[in-house]
């Protein structure tokens, strides 16, 4: 079953609004780091975070009063899909709509508060107002309230290819004729715990640049940020085909996954692939792969202008390929995948007659998934 984009949304590092964004990233803008510290350590980490201004129009609505930066983050995206389709909201219509979200590491912040308080006092004192935003479906039930929403509504859970897996969740939800739309929404906030787990696990990188597909596997810069398509049944921009891929135990299996993923979706002619590619090992595989099945493709990640941002991730690279198609043009920062190594172009470049693109979701988690977008 395919779909169709009904509308887009996004808070990101680099603001708000799909043209804006999209438009900064045509002329090679990247997110400015900060610094994060935290008072039992010395150790300091670069994150990409959405800035106050992107939050200006955001909904003010009393469920959002004492909610996780998370959860803003989603409304946000959420209401600007909404807007973009130009679809408003009514008992009936609220009905005849699911929301499946994805989210990876949840609200850190609420949940470190919370956990402190236990530690540093007893259980009695840790505040019950800060519990129910450590659970992972609270993002979900936020915008759940916030929409109307009174049907199927699902969270769920994983890495960076969740937001691609929660598209293949929508198409299954879809088979209901009771259905008109789907909400998918992906979201995520940085924290100085999370990055330092991350740095644990070898993944992380302690200042920018990202650089993807490099020889060497420097890490990955965290961000924070949303991402939300509505999807029906028809429009300009469908989504073909999804792919679940599935999760690997070693390097070796990830690499199997992409070539089963790409073999799949690739049964036409792919004019482009909005990469997963971070600075970490991912890369590899992913660039091993590309060049096996479809080497004369053209190859974008936006992350080293947006950064890593798991939970969002995937619903950021969808729009990134759904704004591509419409608009005929990728932006700088282009991998382009007919020498080896792999060479940047510093300039935009024309995808004229451009019609069909992959998106690939690889997570450090032990992750892939696929889906193949086109545009009548």
């Amino acid at each position: 079953m395919s779909l169709a984009i009904a509308g887009m949304g996004w808070i990101t590092p680099l603001g708000s609004g799909i043209d804006p964004v999209w438009e900064r990233l045509l002329q090679g803008d990247e997110a400015q780091a900060e610094k994060i510290t935290e008072q039992f350590s010395n150790q300091c980490y670069s994150v990409f975070r959405v800035p106050e201004s992107a939050l200006t129009s955001s909904p003010r609505h009393p469920r959002l009063r004492r909610a996780s930066m998370i959860s803003r983050f989603a409304a946000a995206a959420g209401l600007e899909a909404l807007q973009a389709a130009g679809v408003k909201l009514d008992s009936q219509s609220a009905e005849r709509m699911a929301l499946v979200f994805a989210i990876s590491n949840g609200g850190v912040i609420y949940t470190k508060r919370f956990y402190r308080d236990i530690v540093e006092g007893s259980a009695q004192s840790a505040s019950p107002l800060l519990f129910p935003e450590t659970v992972f479906n609270a993002p979900a039930s936020h915008l759940a309230a916030i929409l109307g929403i009174t049907g199927a509504t699902y969270t769920l859970v994983g890495d960076s290819a969740a937001g691609l897996l929660a598209i293949r969740m929508a198409e299954d939800l879809m088979t209901n004729e009771a259905l008109d739309y789907c909400l998918v929404v992906g979201a995520e906030e940085v924290d100085w715990l999370l990055c330092d787990a991350y740095r644990r696990w070898r993944l992380l990188r302690l200042a920018p640049p990202v650089e993807p597909f490099g020889r060497i596997d420097r890490g990955m810069i965290l961000s924070e940020g949303a991402g939300a398509i509505l999807l029906r049944r028809d429009g300009p921009i469908i989504i073909e085909g999804t792919h679940a891929g599935g999760n690997y135990r070693k390097r070796a299996e990830a690499e199997e996954l992409m070539k089963r993923i790409l073999c799949d979706l690739s049964r036409t002619k792919i004019d482009f692939v909005i990469s997963s590619a971070n600075g970490t090992f991912i890369d590899k595989a992913e660039s091993r792969v590309l060049q096996q099945v479809i080497p004369d493709a053209f190859v974008y990640t936006a992350k080293p202008a947006l950064g890593e941002s798991v939970g969002a991730a995937g619903l950021w690279q969808v729009i990134l390929g759904g704004q591509a198609l419409h608009c005929g043009e990728l932006p700088p920062l282009l991998h382009v995948r007919r020498t080896i190594p792999l060479q940047i172009s510093p300039t935009r470049v024309s995808l004229a007659a451009a019609g069909r693109a992959i998106v690939l979701g690889s997570g450090v988690n032990q992750q892939v998934a696929g889906l193949r977008l086109s545009i009548r």
